[in-house]
């Protein structure tokens, strides 16, 4: 039985369809949406279909970008020696939000995932290869999440950059900052060891 008007459960419906959003919340969120002026609303619709219509993947890195080379592919200030690949763009934001790297990004938008039916050919993986054989880059850093899917494309990719002489590497990573060591799991610790640095 519906207990709203078909187009507020629609609504509903379509808010229900975003990441991480329960059904309380897209019904939240579908009510804040017709609380706003019609001005507002209409901005807020206007958003989601322009940004549908104009946001492009950059021809070299394959991040997002308003059409043409994003930002940092054309920034003439970036390290072009050094590439940093992620997962998805959301992982460029969070690099950039440290302020340490000044290389270049190459998105894959995925992760090597069998379970998922995510293979090679349906990540950015070619394009990277490809860049790399232009023998421009000198390291590639693998930025992956360290979960099963991501260590497995890191390896893929340090296996099919082989051949190209270009130093491949990992992020370090361990014990948080803010960490205690008696929470840490098994894998975390043998990282953490593993990736020691002198202080």
């Amino acid at each position: 039985m519906e207990y709203f008007p078909a187009p507020l459960e629609h609504l509903v419906e379509q808010f229900a369809k975003l990441p991480g959003i329960g059904g309380k919340s897209a019904q939240r969120l579908a009510f804040h949406v017709l609380s706003l002026p019609e001005q507002e609303a209409q901005a807020f619709a206007d958003a989601i279909v322009d940004a549908k219509k104009n946001v492009t993947l950059c021809p070299v890195c394959r991040n997002f970008t308003a059409g043409g080379l994003c930002p940092i592919c054309s920034s003439p200030k970036r390290d072009e020696s050094l590439l940093c690949v992620v997962a998805d763009p959301r992982d460029v934001a969070a690099i950039e939000r440290s302020r340490e790297y000044n290389g270049r990004y190459h998105v894959l938008h995925g992760v090597l995932s069998p379970m998922n039916h995510v293979g090679p050919d349906d990540l950015e993986i070619k394009s990277l290869v490809d860049r790399v054989a232009k023998g421009d880059v000198q390291e590639v850093i693998m930025a992956t999440n360290p979960d099963t899917e991501g260590e497995t494309t890191a390896m893929y990719i340090a296996r099919l950059l082989k051949p190209f002489d270009v130093r491949v590497t990992r992020l370090a990573y361990g014990i948080p900052v803010g960490g205690h060591l008696e929470f840490a799991d098994d894998a975390t610790l043998m990282r953490a060891l593993a990736g020691r640095q002198e202080i």
